[in-house]
């Protein structure tokens, strides 16, 4: 471990050495305080908050990761280039423990400039209501949507297969199948998918004078005095003439009112006028959750309204509550970053094991911009599946998956809108990107590099 530890100690002075090093830490030393009092977002302190920590975490993320590429890369490459390598492995020292070596001293270097720019950040955060002197009402909607850790629990799909096959009988009984359809696997398989689109969507639509009802299990708030938000977004079948849409909502436990049971809990009802296609949030106190998390949030589509309601499959309603602290979420957020550090470092050390410098950035580079734009690439070959399906199942879109999905993955997309990183997920996502793929990478360049000539005898 000694030798692990002085070789680590050596790529750490190598890689401050290097001028990026300096560059960048100036860099972000200057821009994070300056982005913290010069973006204001939409205005509203909740838009500069949200503002400065996409940007800022976005720009340390960034920054940090290249320095990572660029310094994994040189330990190694400039070793072998200057002949330095020659004088280390003269010494009794493994050339396992050279590549590990390597690795503990980027991932330590990465590790300390992480919890430094982190901590500029979080301070600009924290403080950033004394510098503008917020008013109470902007400090209570940065402390329910930005200061919190919210968790979101989504509807449940419903499972319509009964009823697509229901329908489809129902077509072919009465003989309104297009002719052919069956003979036809492709179009039989088409057209069940849209009458499966259009079952869901009956699902998820209210006509005048009806309601739609969620019903959500296991809701925790962390505080009972805290409140929950109800988050929507309405599509309608015909626009009103003023473009909103008249409601009602009930927010409770409904089974005291069903069946006469359970303990009685507060049943809210809230008469709201919102417009169509935009994001609103309805604030109830947590005592509408029953005791063993039970909660129904109920909407009924008014007779004022002259068109049919509908809720979007992805974000057309979803339950928010607290679950955790901003400070717990944030240093969550910052693990994350250093989670694809830890990769991104074993890649540097990879590509150099076997690559000259140059192509070693080229190649580590490829490989970070696929990570970073992975579910573009998959959608857009969507489109194209059917056509490639072979190549593209079996090799592209594996290739693709292997590689960790730094978009479906980000800090700022937990912080930003408040919502919740959990331990469980940040486990998970540990296990994926650092105890597999980060293993393989290491593991692949203790072999290569093991079986590598350094240095060739001539006579």
């Amino acid at each position: 471990m000694r030798k692990i530890w002085a070789v680590a100690v050596n790529t750490i002075k190598q890689a401050l050495r290097m001028k990026i090093a300096a560059v960048f830490t100036v860099l972000l030393l200057i821009l994070l305080p300056v982005m913290g009092f010069k973006m204001t977002g939409d205005g509203t302190l909740k838009g500069r908050l949200q503002t400065f920590v996409s940007y800022g975490l976005s720009l340390t993320s960034f920054l940090l990761c290249l320095f990572t590429i660029i310094a994994s890369i040189y330990t190694l490459a400039n070793d072998l280039s200057r002949r330095q390598i020659y004088t280390v492995l003269t010494k009794p020292i493994r050339r396992y423990q050279l590549i590990l070596g390597k690795l503990l001293g980027i991932i330590l270097l990465d590790t300390i400039l992480l919890a430094l720019f982190g901590g500029i950040i979080y301070a600009i955060a924290v403080n950033m209501p004394n510098f503008i002197k917020a008013d109470e009402e902007q400090l209570t909607q940065v402390r329910n949507e930005f200061y919190t850790a919210r968790a979101s629990l989504k509807p449940a799909e419903q499972d319509v297969s009964a009823d697509v096959e229901r329908e489809f009988e129902k077509l072919k009984k009465n003989r309104q199948l297009p002719n052919g359809l069956e003979k036809n696997l492709g179009a039989l398989r088409g057209y069940k998918g849209e009458l499966r689109r259009r079952i869901e969507l009956s699902k998820r639509a209210a006509p005048v004078g009806t309601e739609l009802l969620w019903q959500f299990q296991n809701v925790k708030p962390q505080d009972p005095n805290q409140p929950l938000f109800v988050r929507f977004k309405y599509d309608v079948a015909v626009n009103p003439p003023d473009l909103a849409i008249y409601s009602r909502w009930l927010i409770g436990d409904d089974r005291q009112i069903r069946y006469g049971t359970g303990i009685k809990t507060p049943i809210y009802s809230i008469d709201r006028k919102d417009l169509i296609r935009t994001f609103y949030e309805i604030e109830v106190p947590a005592d509408a959750v029953a005791d063993d998390g039970y909660l129904v949030v109920a909407f009924l589509n008014v007779p004022l309204n002259d068109t049919v309601v509908i809720f979007p499959p992805e974000d057309g309603l979803e339950l928010l509550y607290k679950a955790d602290t901003f400070t717990a979420n944030f240093v969550r957020a910052v693990i994350l970053i250093g989670l694809r550090l830890i990769f991104l470092a074993a890649l540097g050390l990879l590509a150099a094991t076997f690559l000259s410098f140059a192509v070693a950035i080229l190649l580590s580079l490829s490989v970070f911009l696929i990570a970073n734009t992975s579910g573009f690439i998959l959608e857009s070959f969507e489109y194209v599946s059917e056509n490639i399906s072979g190549f593209y199942n079996y090799i592209f879109k594996s290739l693709i998956e292997l590689m960790p999905q730094f978009d479906k993955f980000s800090a700022s997309a937990f912080l930003v809108p408040g919502r919740l990183l959990s331990w469980s997920l940040l486990a998970k996502l540990a296990l994926s990107t650092v105890c597999v793929k980060t293993v393989l990478l290491v593991l692949l360049a203790m072999f290569i590099f093991s079986r590598r000539e350094v240095a060739k005898a001539t006579v």
